[in-house]
């Protein structure tokens, strides 16, 4: 008797199909914000490849993860106005939000590791130069040129390895994808 009743709420109907699009939900625009960013990706990856000058690749690459992010608003508005009538408290917004960052995340993820094994291989080759030549243009001394290059050493060792390398991309993103789940459950919670 006393199972039933704790446990009556979700064997309901209309939990099940509360469930099922939730998850169809965090699915689907996960999906969405992490095509985006792939797509944001591939098309700077590109660049870069062609024309070998990485300046900037901060403000595109962090612009086109916020581009992105944006799914992780309209999905927790989506689920508080379609299945919550309106009403939802923070957490459940941060949970529904969240969900969506970490698929986005891990396309993202995933985006990089194809496109560094088929197309920038030299990735960290080339990032290392760009970064002592920069160095070298802005008249940085020698020790800290030094220090940077041994530094990119260390780097492109680490990068060798595939799971440190899927590890270092993913807390790229992470940052973004925290702070437009908790700037949307902030934004979004109503109480009925």
């Amino acid at each position: 008797m006393y199972f039933r009743r704790c446990f009556a709420p979700l064997f309901h109907v209309n939990a099940f199909k509360t469930i099922t699009f939730m998850k169809n939900l965090i699915l689907r625009y996960g999906l969405y914000s992490g095509a985006l960013s792939a797509l944001f990706m591939s098309v700077m990856a590109w660049q870069f490849h062609k024309s070998g000058n990485m300046s900037g690749g901060e403000v595109y690459g962090y612009g086109g993860m916020i581009l992105s992010m944006l799914f992780v608003y309209l999905g927790v508005r989506l689920y508080r106005d379609r299945e919550r009538s309106g009403v939802i408290s923070f957490g459940e917004a941060f949970k529904v939000g969240g969900l969506i960052a970490l698929i986005s995340c891990v396309c993202y993820v995933v985006a990089w590791m194809l496109l560094y094994e088929f197309v920038m291989p030299d990735f960290m080759e080339k990032y290392a130069s760009f970064m002592i030549e920069n160095m070298k243009a802005k008249g940085a001394d020698e020790i800290k040129i030094q220090e940077t290059a041994a530094q990119m050493e260390q780097y492109k060792e680490m990068y060798k390895n595939p799971l440190i390398r899927a590890g270092m991309t993913f807390v790229e993103p992470l940052p973004v994808a925290l702070f437009m789940s908790l700037v949307s459950a902030g934004i979004l919670r109503k109480k009925a």
